[in-house]
């Protein structure tokens, strides 16, 4: 009788995705020549068997009220990663750091093992990508070269885990993930079935002998880790080092933290010596704003717990018939269309005949919906060729009927830009204070009161 042939399935290298035959394009994610094959479990697996009379053990149940301490953390002694990490590194945690090629991940993260290393934590750095040698190179260029970090160079995943195993040291850093080969994984190095095994081998580590592992991950051109998504759920945090390569700003943002809270940030300033820490990202940001120049406003933004300050700027011109553009840098794009939509409808403001252009000072990219006023603002100003208030910073959310809606934790908002020197919020009507502010706060109904008292004509 001929043997049966184990079943094999074909997944998406970018987004994870299953597909019962190769095909040329993912249906999921659309991206081209991503489908590769892997062997699937075998149907008479042990997923497929009945465990009949066999019996496992019992496990320890546990009351949901327990009274377990919380976990000790290691502090980086770099504020602005304890911050993004939830106060600093948990033991026996699982992270994967994700960022474009050349953005800094591998500084970041040999600046965070000095680090480490010079509060006493035995700390590993292996490294795939680059020789021994250079990684020494950068350490000198770094000023880190006396730190105590222990250094390998392998892709051979057996060879890094039997190493951690006898080394058991309180940190490991694995640069990259994509890099690594699992031997008994029958594809190439970076392919979907090599990242998972590498993945699933490190974070079982991490948890088996109380070693927190930090993994780099590439992103794809989406910006997206590559790789399953499985990938992404296996670890206790995922963090994206993000910023244009012409700013000199980073930006380090949690997008998913089981030991504290997700979408904190912590911003970095990229020098000839390495990451520096920011510690008012809202003043740099703000710190070459030209306050009499039209098309500009001021958003009060928040990205975790942390108030942020930044400039959105707009430019409207006219466009050659039929051939309007519309270019967004650090925004959402379709969010633009649908608030050119808004004035046009509800206020009278049609732009349908000029080319927008509208960005985001100082490389942030920003995602909260109370930016909408904000961006409402900038585009008001540069079509009417009249500026905003310069002591005033702006935030609301603009529904499709044109009505204004309150942000979260205006409080906190209005403190930071009292203590930058605004005197002035302009806010939905909605917006409730627990405490008196000492800035003047002007509240709105909806959108064409605001375009009204703020940008009336002439």
């Amino acid at each position: 009788m001929a043997k049966a042939r184990t079943p094999a399935a074909f997944v998406c290298r970018e987004c994870g995705a299953a597909h019962r035959k190769w095909a040329g394009r993912c249906d999921a994610c659309g991206a081209w020549n991503a489908i590769e094959e892997e062997t699937a479990l075998s149907a008479a697996g042990p997923a497929s068997r009945s465990l009949g009379g066999a019996r496992g053990r019992v496990l320890e149940l546990s009351a949901l009220s327990g009274t377990e301490p919380d976990p000790p953390r290691l502090a980086v002694g770099v504020e602005e990663l304890d911050r993004v990490l939830g106060g600093g590194l948990v033991p026996a945690s699982a992270i994967l750091v994700g960022g474009d090629p050349g953005i800094g991940k591998s500084t970041l993260l040999l600046q965070a093992a000095a680090a480490f290393a010079r509060r006493g934590a035995k700390t590993i750095y292996v490294t795939g990508e680059e020789a021994s040698a250079q990684v020494r190179m950068r350490a000198a260029r770094l000023g880190l070269a006396e730190a105590p970090v222990l250094l390998a160079a392998e892709t051979n995943l057996r060879d890094v885990l039997t190493t951690l195993e006898a080394e058991r040291p309180a940190v490991a850093i694995v640069d990259s993930i994509q890099t690594m080969w699992a031997d008994n994984v029958d594809s190439a190095p970076g392919s979907v079935s090599q990242v998972r095994a590498a993945a699933h081998e490190l974070t079982s580590f991490a948890k088996r002998r109380g070693v927190s592992v930090i993994m780099v991950g590439h992103v794809t051109k989406d910006g997206q880790i590559a790789g399953p998504r499985v990938v992404e759920h296996m670890v206790d945090t995922v963090l994206y080092f993000e910023g244009e390569r012409g700013h000199q700003f980073r930006i380090l943002r949690a997008v998913k933290n089981r030991f504290g809270p997700a979408s904190e940030i912590g911003v970095f300033e990229m020098t000839g010596k390495g990451l520096k820490q920011v510690l008012n990202p809202s003043a740099l940001f703000l710190s070459d704003r030209e306050t009499t120049a039209p098309g500009s406003a001021v958003f009060a933004g928040l990205e975790g717990t942390r108030p942020v300050l930044v400039e959105f700027q707009a430019l409207v011109a006219p466009a050659q018939p039929g051939s309007a553009r519309r270019a967004v840098v650090g925004w959402d794009s379709s969010r633009l269309a649908m608030l050119l939509a808004v004035l046009e409808a509800r206020c009278g403001v049609s732009l349908a005949q000029h080319d927008v252009y509208l960005n985001v000072a100082g490389g942030l990219r920003v995602s909260e919906p109370a930016a909408d006023l904000a961006v409402a603002a900038a585009l008001l100003g540069a079509v009417r060729g009249a500026a905003a208030p310069a002591d005033a910073v702006v935030f609301g959310e603009i529904s499709l009927s044109g009505a204004l809606r309150p942000a979260p934790q205006p409080d906190l908002r209005l403190r930071e830009a009292e203590k930058l020197g605004f005197r002035t919020a302009l806010t939905p009507s909605q917006v409730k204070l627990a405490a008196k502010s000492g800035m003047t706060v002007r509240r709105f109904d909806d959108l064409a009161q605001f375009v009204g008292q703020v940008f009336a004509e002439g």
